[in-house]
């Protein structure tokens, strides 16, 4: 197969499937329905214009009759009264008018088996077109209950182009929910942790925690400074071991001078 002939192929599949999908039965039904009713109009009309030329012909039959019986007369008339000229003039109408007569009533013969013919053409087509139209009404209503049963089952299973674009938004935004959960939980540790230090505290706020902090820190480090000073502070001792004598608080009383004595 040649290059063109592929190209050709594939751009003839790809325009049926666009016509596919593009065809709604329901309009190629009723554009049918629509060209029977106007080919049933057209033989009506030629019904109608069968008939007319028909009854057209028996007006002027009628006349050409209404003359030759007046030739008749006229005929009759003048043998009465002895002018044979007269009557043989007469006659000889008569028998011209006699011969378009019988052509026009062949004519008129004709004309309404035609009308005949188109009658029962008509009538037979306006059946089928009524057969169509009953069959046209159930077809699409079984078309359109088909497809409204597609479309809730495939809304029901997901699988509908309108669905599945839905479930890609769902996934999409849950994915989204699940990264910011993800970046917020991280960040969490972080400032927990702190490697990153917490952005949303104010600036004074700031200010006197750390200001209450170096107080904490300079009274811890105050009060372990005494209690180191506490325990190297030398203590009393209350006894001597091993030497059963116990060692007086009260200082020693200085021995008085004679001064004192004579006194």
């Amino acid at each position: 197969m040649s290059m063109w002939k592929r190209i050709k192929l594939i751009f003839s599949s790809k325009a049926n499937k666009a016509l596919d999908r593009a065809e709604d039965p329901r309009e190629t039904l009723d554009y049918s329905y629509q060209k029977q009713l106007d080919l049933l109009s057209k033989v009506r009309r030629g019904v109608a214009d069968v008939a007319t030329s028909r009854k057209r012909v028996e007006l002027q039959v009628n006349q050409l009759e209404q003359q030759a019986a007046k030739l008749q007369g006229q005929a009759e008339k003048a043998i009465s009264v002895g002018r044979e000229d007269l009557a043989r003039e007469a006659l000889t109408r008569k028998s011209a008018l006699a011969g378009q007569i019988q052509g026009l009533q062949a004519q008129h013969a004709q004309l309404q088996g035609e009308e005949e013919k188109l009658v029962l053409a008509q009538q037979r087509l306006q059946a089928k077109v009524e057969a169509f139209r009953t069959r046209k009404e159930t077809i699409k209503a079984t078309y359109t209950a088909a497809e409204a049963q597609t479309r809730i089952n495939e809304a029901v299973s997901g699988i509908g182009e309108e669905m599945g674009d839905v479930g890609l938004a769902v996934q999409r935004a849950e994915d989204k929910t699940a990264q910011m959960q993800a970046r917020a939980g991280a960040i969490d540790e972080l400032i927990a942790t702190g490697a990153l230090d917490d952005m949303t505290a104010v600036s004074a706020g700031d200010d006197i925690s750390r200001e209450l902090e170096s107080m904490s820190s300079q009274a811890d480090v105050e009060a372990e400074l005494a209690r180191l000073k506490g325990l190297s502070a030398p203590k009393a001792p209350e006894a001597i071991e091993g030497s059963g004598e116990i060692l007086s608080e009260e200082p020693v009383a200085e021995p008085r001078s004679t001064e004192d004595g004579a006194r």
